[in-house]
């Protein structure tokens, strides 16, 4: 055979790490690899896997073409069992060389693994005191080969061993549905033992456990002491396993962490060092070892630092800084002056307003770090809390500048998979802000903020930002534990809480909700679409389940999903300020149509899993809500009730319509009332991801552009014009007037509303799955007339596949990259054609066709050419025929199909006096219907 190039190290599972994979949950991981290049006739049939255990090597040989997530050929590891594999791969004549190893380590994967037992100070660490640390010693006399220590808290955890700390993460161990599911982390620390004594500190934090937490001010939700496990096993060479266990025996002191907390921030007393003894007793607590979990996402860690841009004196003479950019984490302050005991306090905001720290939307989160400083030279940052933030305040230092400041960015440390690059700088910096939005909400649980009192993992807010969160970063594993906490918090009759975890626990939020509890179907489904993952669907399908079932038991007989509290098209910009639910959209059409879709997944979801006779029932189920939604909410003219934009767009997104006539004047409804919308959005968190794909689909692929790179309020850019970094939980979130919606519901960092850039890296730029996991590519860009060039970039199972093009003077080109083992199906703009092409590098260049400028006629042909719209209405604002342009496209609703001409027959002007403003108007619309042929493109006149 000829000879090709090693495919990767081989990945386990959804893992990401870049050494080994420690602390494995599974005891048969699946395995994926990647072939980076490959001759253009190669086509893998059959792959080779050699796994090594100690010193024992067994290689097993596969006829199969797949390369994701394919099955553990060996037998299954046992708890701490380290295994090394390789992989090489064959087919066409060529055979690769083996790759290079990659090493997996299991867990404690059964509770009698454990000897450590859950610990918590006696006398110390109580509800409003100081964070405790616990200690103990062990004495190690050999060799030492190897240590590991597996570690999880009640609450949060910094360990440190012989005075370093074990490793890079923060908020450890993270949040999960505590009461059923707990993780723990096993750290690599061989480095850090020695011969001798070896002294393990863990300082203990409030976090998710026992902060305050939620609407109602609670605290202790999950329990009212803080408690560590904690296993350090060290092996020498003589074969023996020293084991510290964390039990009786251990001690605890009072540490200078005097107060934190999640929202309220942290107040340390720097004067408080490690001096003091351990010498208060700690008790040994009852807790179910059963519930302990490995990892399978990547922790938190710190993920970058950005410097201060501007430190200055407020109106009211506050010291202000600005970082330039909106993040999740903490400052990071060198106190470069001041004398012990001095009191150095620091708040956050988003925003500033009127010259000043906007904490408004933060409601009862003080998000302040206080320090009680040793001296000058200090360094202040705290541990257990974290802040959203882009400006603080800093009061008690002075002499403050910016190489003193930097702001730490924290996040789930994700892997970043996702890229969009354009001609138009707006629409650049609004991909940029859904990256920040997503990178700051994504810290172990997908939350809708992350700065005011609350910060919560909403599963509306995941269900709709799915797609965009796969294509962005590597979110498998992170969204497969999140699925994990769904399915354990879910109630007995299949509702789904509306947070997950559920720290709410009231009936109103455990009742079933549409698009929020459709996250249990939707999440599982997107990430089989986009990573090829089977087993996800497997784990979930009695979650996904029971949700359908929940909701037809609700919608009786006729199958529709009627009354109930519903969040709906949750912040249609018509809803009033302090009603967010109270959307144009009809709550029982957006309820039941999610209905519908989420019976679709579940058939679908059981056709691949194999799942015969569930598949056939939930498709029949599908079909009858189908037909239900038609009867009770579309007229035979494909008027849907409410007549909103949302309605329209789950109706058509879904394939609710079951007549071609119904569906064809239901897309042009849109259309229209896109049109008479001014171009500005109209939807909310429901039809938000699903507006421009339907205008796509149904041939309005333009009015789509124009919504997308609207600048006016409510739109996408808007808060891009008024210097948002990051993602508005609202579209006018800051007023044009620089001042903070007053609704009390007002975030700058919520990702939701970025769902958009799913079609922007499908329809704009062109690439898209077509086949689960990337196995087949879509290729089709439609280029919108305002760029001349975009490009998209997705690091998919297979390797990184790519779509650029650039337009030229008479059409553009299209460049395409497609990874080894998938293959792509393009489809050339403006007719160029439809093929499919295998791996490699591919280049096209398309001749746009040369259309005859079509004369503007009617008064919907003048709203669909955005230069004379913008014409017209400039001079309509001018001699002040309406007072706006949204007003002035809202009137014209009523004469879409009419002559531009009537126009000056009767709609305005009829007995109206003969003035230049009247002169202008009739020059421009006789301009407008091909009165003054001499111009040679209406661009020419209008620019």
């Amino acid at each position: 055979m000829a000879s090709i190039i090693a495919p990767s190290a081989p990945r386990f599972e959804h893992r990401t790490d870049t050494g080994p994979a420690l602390g494995l949950g599974q005891s048969s991981p699946r395995l994926s690899w990647i072939l980076h290049t490959a001759p253009e006739d190669y086509i893998q049939t059959g792959y080779d896997i050699e796994v090594t255990r100690g010193t024992y090597t067994t290689i097993w040989s596969v006829d199969s073409a797949d390369q994701v997530l394919v099955p553990w050929p060996a037998e299954p590891i046992t708890s701490r069992e380290s295994v090394v594999v390789r992989v090489r791969v064959r087919g066409m004549g060529y055979q690769s060389e083996w790759s290079d190893p990659s090493t997996a380590e299991a867990g404690l994967l059964r509770a009698e693994d454990w000897n450590a037992r859950f610990i918590s100070p006696h006398s110390l660490g109580g509800l409003r005191q100081a964070a405790p640390e616990l200690q103990g010693t062990i004495a190690i006399d050999g060799e030492i080969v190897s240590a590991r220590l597996y570690a999880t808290a009640h609450g949060l955890l910094s360990a440190r061993l012989n005075d370093a700390p074990v490793d890079d993460t923060v908020l450890a161990p993270g949040w999960t549905a505590y009461q059923h599911r707990l993780r723990y982390r096993a750290y690599d620390v061989t480095a850090q033992v020695q011969q001798g004594v070896n002294r393990l500190q863990v300082t203990l934090g409030n976090g998710w456990w026992r902060g305050r937490f939620g609407f109602l001010g609670e605290r202790a939700i999950y329990g009212d002491r803080l408690a560590l496990l904690a296993q350090l096993e060290v092996t020498t060479a003589d074969g023996r396993v020293h084991t510290l266990a964390t039990d009786e025996t251990w001690q605890a002191r009072a540490t200078g962490i005097l107060v934190d907390d999640i929202y309220d921030g942290q107040t340390t007393d720097l004067r408080v060092g490690d001096e003091g003894r351990f010498d208060a007793a700690v008790d040994v607590v009852a807790a179910d070892l059963g519930r302990l979990v490995g990892e399978e996402g990547p922790p938190m860690r710190v993920v970058g630092a950005l410097p201060a841009t501007r430190v200055w004196s407020s109106p009211s003479g506050r010291t202000l800084v600005d970082f330039g950019q909106n993040v999740v984490g903490w400052v990071r302050l060198r106190a470069r002056t001041g004398r012990s005991g001095d009191q150095v306090i620091l708040r956050h905001a988003e925003v500033l307003e009127h010259g000043e720290l906007g904490t408004e939307p933060l409601r009862s989160a003080r998000a302040t770090d206080t320090y009680l400083l040793r001296g000058a030279g200090d360094t202040l940052e705290p541990s257990f809390t974290f802040h959203g933030f882009r400006f603080a305040e800093i009061d008690g230092l002075e002499d403050v500048s910016v190489d003193d400041l930097e702001a730490v960015v924290i996040s789930s440390d994700l892997r970043r998979t996702g890229w969009f690059e354009s001609s138009h700088e707006l629409l650049d910096r609004f991909h940029e802000n859904v990256v920040w939005g997503m990178r700051g909400n994504f810290l172990d649980v997908p939350t809708d903020c992350p700065q005011r009192d609350e910060r919560l993992g909403w599963t509306g807010d995941i269900q709709v930002f799915a797609p965009t969160a796969t294509y962005l970063f590597d979110s498998a594993g992170f969204l497969t534990s999140w699925l994990a906490d769904l399915a354990a918090e879910q109630e007995p009759d299949g509702s789904v809480p509306h947070v997950i975890p559920d720290i709410l626990r009231t009936p109103l939020t455990s009742a079933p909700a549409a698009a929020w509890g459709d996250a249990a179907t939707v999440v599982p489904w997107t990430l089989w679409q986009t990573t090829g993952d089977a087993g996800v669907l497997e784990q979930q399908f009695e979650s996904m389940r029971s949700w359908v079932d929940r909701i037809a038991a609700s919608a009786g007989d006729d199958l529709i999903w009627r009354g109930g509290f519903q969040y709906g098209d949750w912040l249609d910009p018509t809803a009033p300020h302090d009603d967010a639910a109270a959307a144009k959209a009809d709550p029982d059409v957006v309820a039941t149509a999610h209905f519908a879709r989420s019976a679709r997944i579940v058939a679908d979801a059981a056709t691949v899993l194999g799942r015969a006779d569930d598949a056939a029932r939930y498709a029949r189920l599908a079909d009858r809500i189908r037909e239900s939604f038609g009867r009770a909410f579309v007229t035979p003219a494909g008027r849907v009730l409410s007549d909103a934009q949302t309605a329209y767009a789950v109706a058509l997104h879904w394939d609710l319509l079951t007549d071609d006539v119904q569906r064809r004047a239901a897309a042009e409804r849109l259309a229209d009332l896109v049109r008479i919308g001014a171009f500005r959005i109209a939807t909310g968190f429901v039809g938000t991801p699903l507006i421009c794909d339907v205008l796509t689909d149904s041939g309005h692929p333009e009015l789509a552009h124009r919504l997308l790179l609207q600048t006016a309020a409510p739109s996408w850019l808007y808060p891009v014009t008024m210097g948002a970094t990051t993602v508005w939980e609202r579209w006018d979130s800051l007023l044009p007037d620089g001042t903070i919606n007053p609704s009390g519901m007002t975030s700058f960092n919520h990702y939701a509303l970025g769902s958009v850039v799913d079609w922007v890296h499908r329809r704009v730029a062109g690439l898209a799955p077509s086949a689960p996991g990337y196995r087949r590519i879509s290729i089709r860009p439609i280029p919108p007339r305002a760029l001349t060039h975009a490009t998209a970039r997705h690091l998919t199972p297979y390797g990184e596949a790519a779509v650029s093009w650039r337009r030229l003077d008479d059409g553009l080109v299209l460049e395409a990259t497609v990874p080894v083992g998938a293959v792509a199906d393009v489809e050339l703009p403006w007719g160029g054609g439809e093929f499919t092409v295998g791996h490699g590098q591919h280049s096209w260049r398309i001749v746009e066709p040369q259309a005859a400028q079509a004369p503007i006629t009617t008064v919907r042909q003048l709203m669909d050419d955005p230069v004379a719209w913008a014409r017209f209405t400039a001079i309509v604002l001018e001699v002040s025929l309406s007072p706006s342009e949204e007003r002035l496209a809202h009137l014209l609703g009523a004469y879409l199909d009419r002559p531009v001409a009537d126009l000056l027959d009767g709609v305005w002007t009829k007995g109206w006096p003969a003035t230049p403003a009247k002169t202008a108007l009739h020059g421009v619309i006789a301009d407008l219907t091909g009165g003054h042929e001499e111009a040679a493109t209406r661009e020419d006149r209008y620019v």
